[in-house]
């Protein structure tokens, strides 16, 4: 990595944890401000939530295109500016239809920095470098999370107004900071498909379908998502508290317990996993999350005594946040080597796309199981876990060898595609 790539890198760093900040400053309390302090009730304050997903899918598709064709760069400061008019106008809406429009606004502009900076990310590492940069990421990302809600928690009061209004505002300054921070980046130069044809955003997609090893990573991904991520705050939390009694105090030591594994483990986990193939570290994390929902089994359909539920339900988060650790400079990097080069950015919106679609099945269908069925929940998931196991084997077959072991390839440059990165396909 040159001087520049490392200067690039860091302030790529900042960017993640002020966004994230940005995101644990409010996420955690918009269902209270739009139902109970701003009057609007719970169905408006549902559809909020669901606003934000809607924008994310709509804006995704064109995101990829747009980094393809004009760099990260300029579409992460759009991006910016557009959260930031979101979480103003969202901090001072009083009407139902201001505070949707102002959710979208804010939705889309999250949604496209993720696949911004992750491109980014590609564009100014190494295969030497790329899995401890995305693992840096991750380990920014969860602690400006936890730091964001923490603050944002001893700020906020449901008694004024003012008070949520101040804490959309701070977070409105975060990203408008955050453009300050990201327009003195001087990003390497990376191909770029300066004078595509109109029909080039669909060959691209067509493109990236036609790449079998990219369709079943995301199809791998939306399972890992799904069976993981769109559970901590609806089904497993609704079947922590039905099935297995735990109170809203030791909910909340659980997701600091996924905190706390994500941010102590982290760079251990990474050395760990550096040397290893990378389809076999993510069966493992599929191995591991079937032993988290084992414990959140006996949590909850266990005979044991309340501390002894308590306990295993705490230990679920933790496991569940020993493989976030894993995934997060394996998964990510893998995104970036199957790219063709100069389509890393097409194909981190296409994943980021995947994410937001399993984000938002995810608690419709595990909400509903994870309150009322809860053996059918715990052993549905449980199987989705082991079906990540399979997945990732079966993905194994599909990558070349660089791309499943990356440390073979460090004596030779390795494109995020083209011809050196397309996939030898081995029949399943």
């Amino acid at each position: 990595m040159t001087r520049a790539m490392g200067a690039a890198m860091r302030r790529i760093h900042v960017g993640n944890a002020l966004s994230a900040f940005g995101l644990g400053f409010t996420v955690p309390y918009l269902y209270v401000y739009v139902a109970q302090v701003r009057g609007l009730g719970a169905m408006t304050a549902g559809l909020v939530l669901a606003v934000f997903a809607v924008a994310a899918l709509v804006v995704l598709p064109f995101a990829g295109r747009a980094i393809v064709r004009r760099g990260p760069l300029p579409v992460l400061l759009a991006a910016l500016v557009t959260a930031a008019v979101g979480a103003l106008s969202l901090g001072l809406a009083g009407s139902a239809t201001a505070v949707l429009l102002s959710a979208a606004a804010l939705g889309a502009g999250q949604a496209v920095m993720q696949p911004a900076l992750a491109t980014m990310i590609v564009d100014c590492s190494t295969a030497d470098t790329r899995s401890r940069a995305f693992a840096t990421q991750f380990f920014l990302q969860n602690l400006g999370l936890g730091v964001g809600g923490l603050i944002g928690g001893h700020l906020v009061d449901a008694t004024r107004v003012d008070s949520f209004t101040l804490l959309f505002s701070i977070e409105a300054a975060m990203f408008l900071l955050l453009v300050g921070v990201m327009a003195t980046v001087r990003m390497p130069r990376s191909p770029r498909i300066a004078d595509a044809p109109a029909q080039s955003g669909r060959s691209s997609w067509k493109q990236l379908l036609g790449n079998r090893a990219m369709v079943q990573l995301s199809v791998l991904g939306f399972v890992l998502f799904f069976a993981c991520y769109g559970q901590f705050e609806s089904g497993l939390s609704a079947y922590g508290v039905e099935a297995a009694g735990i109170s809203t105090s030791a909910l909340g030591s659980a997701l600091a317990a996924n905190t706390l594994m994500i941010v102590v483990a982290q760079f251990a986990v990474l050395r760990f996993v550096e040397r290893r193939r990378r389809s076999r570290v993510i069966a493992g994390v599929g191995l591991i999350w079937a032993v988290a929902w084992v414990a959140a089994g006996y949590a909850g359909l266990g005979h044991g005594s309340q501390e002894m539920a308590t306990a295993a339900f705490v230990s679920t988060y933790a496991l569940f946040g020993l493989g976030e650790a894993m995934l997060s400079p394996t998964v990510a990097p893998l995104v970036a080597d199957l790219a063709p080069s100069g389509m890393a950015g097409q194909y981190n919106s296409a994943f980021a796309l995947v994410k937001q679609l399993a984000l938002a099945v995810g608690p419709a269908v595990g909400g509903p199981m994870g309150a009322s069925l809860h053996a059918p929940y715990i052993v549905t998931f449980l199987l989705f876990s082991l079906g990540i196991t399979f997945l990732a084997l079966r993905l194994g077959r599909q990558l070349t060898a660089v791309q499943d072991r990356p440390w073979v390839g460090r004596s030779r440059v390795v494109a995020r595609g083209g011809a050196a990165a397309e996939p030898v396909v081995a029949e399943a």
